[in-house]
């Protein structure tokens, strides 16, 4: 897994005129950073509601109580299937969002999306949604270079409503060395989700 040290955090942020926003984090060590960026969202951005989901190897790298309170005191959803389900709750987190991130994605859960798995109600939600999705993978060395991984994003990029920002250099926390695999900063995330809001507005006019 690579990391930036220090992430850039842009003194104005770039537009985005979503209302409802669903903010998954997946299992890499970029989670970490889930509470300072859902803050720098509600600052950036305080008329947005924003949801956020949690796979369970995402907890391993992020507290529910710290992510919880960097989102206006609203916990995490945990990305399992309820024992005692009270609603489709896959239906509702396609429906209630008008943008969706994925920061980090490991590489297996951009896999899975990729191959159209919906395991988990978050999964089966974002083959269903038509909402726009912005996937910023997280790789562990030379993960970049594997060509399944590339036949994934290449998949991803047929959809009209996703967008997969490449890897950044970063940090390996294995090796120390420095190489592609960090997710895109989430400033630029965000760029990229308003770029295809708006791309998706103009093409169903």
């Amino acid at each position: 897994m690579t990391f930036t040290p220090q992430p850039f955090v842009p003194a104005t942020p770039p537009p985005l005129n979503a209302e409802r926003l669903l903010y998954v984090a997946t299992g890499g060590v970029q989670t970490m950073f889930v509470p300072m960026w859902l803050r720098w969202l509600h600052n950036s951005y305080p008329h947005m509601d924003i949801r956020c989901v949690m796979t369970r190897s995402a907890r391993r790298f992020a507290g529910v109580t710290a992510v919880a309170a960097a989102n206006n005191g609203r916990p995490p959803m945990i990305d399992t299937w309820p024992d005692e389900p009270h609603t489709a709750l896959h239906v509702e987190l396609a429906a209630w969002p008008d943008a969706i991130l994925v920061h980090p994605a490991t590489l297996h859960f951009t896999a899975r999306l990729s191959l159209g798995l919906a395991d988990t109600p978050t999964l089966l939600a974002l083959q269903c949604t038509q909402a726009p999705i912005v996937v910023c993978p997280a790789l562990p060395p030379g993960g970049h270079l594997n060509p399944v991984y590339q036949q994934h994003v290449k998949a991803l990029a047929q959809r009209d409503n996703v967008s997969v920002m490449p890897p950044i250099s970063g940090i390996s926390m294995s090796t120390g060395e420095e190489g592609l695999g960090t997710a895109a900063l989430l400033p630029h995330a965000v760029a990229a989700l308003e770029d295809l809001r708006s791309w998706q507005q103009e093409a169903a006019v």
